[in-house]
């Protein structure tokens, strides 16, 4: 897929909804119980066509500690909007700076286990960024091909019940990584989005 495509593409279809089981294991959190996060779902072009920038979080870290994300974080005050925190966040991760990206567009919120309202946002990562991760929060950054990210193929899911409720998770391998949770519902919310099949 490229940029073009991913933006006719963006443009032509509204945002899927996530997930039914995901929103309705956390439909009784009220609003207030909520802090808002966002993360930042940046496209890079490439040779080969375009790649999804995700980071895997520290070992040590007390919250989903190595797991593989976005980057994004919290809310602050300072930040105003949603799409500042992603940037910030992003630059403070993994050293990207507000220069060497573009975003374009945003999905829907998506509430969380651990409380969050997480709105991810979709932009265009300059070739030439060079990453400076915070090894404080981020073990590594690293690249997947979206035609991988975006192909409905290429996501896997198993299905369980816990209290007489149904729960489905999502994942999808890459290498030696295996992305799940709230990053691969974002994925499967994507690619009913973009309908896209290689």
């Amino acid at each position: 897929m490229t940029r073009s495509e991913l933006l006719q593409q963006f443009q032509l279809h509204p945002p899927a909804d996530y997930h039914r089981q995901a929103v309705a294991r956390v439909a009784h959190f009220k609003p207030q119980e909520l802090r808002k996060a966002a993360v930042l779902i940046g496209f890079v072009e490439r040779p080969s066509g375009l790649h999804v920038i995700f980071t895997k979080r520290a070992a040590h870290l007390k919250h989903h500690p190595g797991q593989i994300s976005f980057p994004g974080g919290k809310f602050e005050d300072s930040d105003i909007t949603l799409d500042a925190t992603a940037l910030r966040e992003t630059q403070e991760e993994a050293g990207i700076g507000r220069e060497s990206v573009n975003i374009f567009g945003q999905m829907p919120e998506l509430a969380t286990i651990s409380r969050f309202t997480v709105t991810p946002f979709l932009a265009f990562v300059s070739p030439d960024y060079q990453p400076h991760i915070d090894p404080n929060e981020v073990e590594q950054l690293f690249e997947v091909p979206a035609d991988i990210v975006l192909d409905p193929r290429e996501l896997h899911s198993h299905s369980f019940q816990i209290k007489g409720r149904r729960h489905t998770v999502f994942g999808i391998s890459y290498q030696n990584h295996f992305i799940w949770g709230m990053t691969a519902q974002v994925i499967q919310a994507l690619q009913k989005q973009f309908h896209y099949f290689k």
